[in-house]
C-alpha cells in the first residue's frame, strides 16, 4: 500500500543546479527522485519545503514523497544513503498522514548566512561562506535589520520580476552576530520570495560598508523596485536551517 513519506535532507550544494528538477542538470530533486524512482520501480515525486537557489545549502531540507514498499522507514532512508551521492544525506524518514505537503503545511524557515572577513582565508570553510573583503559595521546592519524586520512587501528584494503573486512576507527575526572572522546573519519569516534571503544579505552589507544608510530600507521597502536595494550576495554563504510545522 502505497504510504506518505517525510524525509528531512541536507545537502551540499556547491556542485548542483538548486533544488528544483531541470532537464540535463544535477539538482537535488533531480537526485532523490531518480533514487527513489529505482526503489519503487515507477515514477516518484519529491515535494521540497521550498526551492533553494543553485550553490545554496541545507542542514534540515523537509521534503515529501509518496511511496508503496515493504522498507521501513529506516530502510528507505539507508536505501537512499546507499545511492545518493555523498555531498546529499536523507538524515531521517517517517510515515506521514495522508494530508502531510512539505511545502503548503510549513509555517516557517530559518536560513543562515555566512561572511567571512578574516585575513587568512578559511580553507576548510571554504564553500560555505561568503568572503569579505571590508569590515562591515554590525551596528548599521543591525539597525537596518530592524526596520526590514515586520510584514512587509519585498518586491524590491525579489529576485524575479515577473512574479505574479503577493510580494507581502512577514520576517519576524533578523539576527547578525560576529564570532571572531565570521559573521552570521539569521533569518526566520513565514516565507521568503526568490532570492529574498541573498538580497536582504547584500542589502545589508551595503550599510555594513557605508554605501547605503540604515534609514533609506524604509523608501526601499515602500518603492517596490528590485534596482533600488543592494546586490543579491553569492550563494555559497546561505543555507536552509530548518522548516517549521
Amino acid at each position: 500500500m502505497e504510504k506518505n513519506y517525510k524525509a528531512v535532507i541536507a545537502y551540499d550544494g556547491t556542485r548542483f543546479f538548486g533544488w528544483e528538477r531541470q532537464p540535463d542538470r544535477e539538482t537535488i530533486q533531480g537526485k532523490l527522485e531518480c533514487v527513489l524512482s529505482e526503489l519503487a520501480g515507477g515514477p516518484v515525486e519529491v515535494i521540497g519545503a521550498g526551492r533553494t537557489d543553485a550553490g545554496v545549502h541545507a542542514k534540515a531540507m523537509t521534503a515529501n514523497f509518496h511511496l508503496d514498499t515493504t522498507l521501513t522507514p529506516e530502510g528507505v532512508r539507508d536505501y537512499c544513503n546507499r545511492y545518493l551521492p555523498d555531498a546529499i544525506a536523507v538524515r531521517e524518514i517517517r510515515e506521514a498522514s495522508d494530508r502531510f505537503h512539505a511545502r503548503y503545511k510549513a509555517v516557517g524557515k530559518t536560513y543562515r548566512y555566512t561572511c567571512f572577513d578574516g585575513a587568512v582565508k578559511p580553507v576548510f570553510d571554504r564553500r560555505y561562506v561568503t568572503m569579505l573583503d571590508f569590515h562591515p559595521d554590525l551596528e548599521q546592519m543591525r539597525a537596518a535589520a530592524a526596520v526590514l524586520q515586520g510584514e512587509h512587501d519585498f518586491g524590491s528584494f525579489c529576485g524575479n520580476p515577473r512574479i505574479k503573486k503577493s510580494t507581502v512576507r512577514v520576517v519576524d527575526s533578523i539576527e547578525i552576530v560576529r564570532r571572531k572572522d565570521y559573521i552570521y546573519f539569521t533569518f526566520h519569516g513565514t516565507g521568503f520570495l526568490q532570492n529574498m534571503v541573498r538580497i536582504l544579505v547584500g542589502t545589508l552589507l551595503e550599510v555594513g560598508r557605508g554605501r547605503l544608510a540604515a534609514e533609506q530600507m524604509s523608501n526601499i521597502l515602500e518603492v517596490r523596485d528590485r534596482k533600488c536595494a543592494g546586490p543579491t550576495a553569492p550563494p555559497e554563504g546561505l543555507c536552509l536551517i530548518k522548516v517549521d510545522y
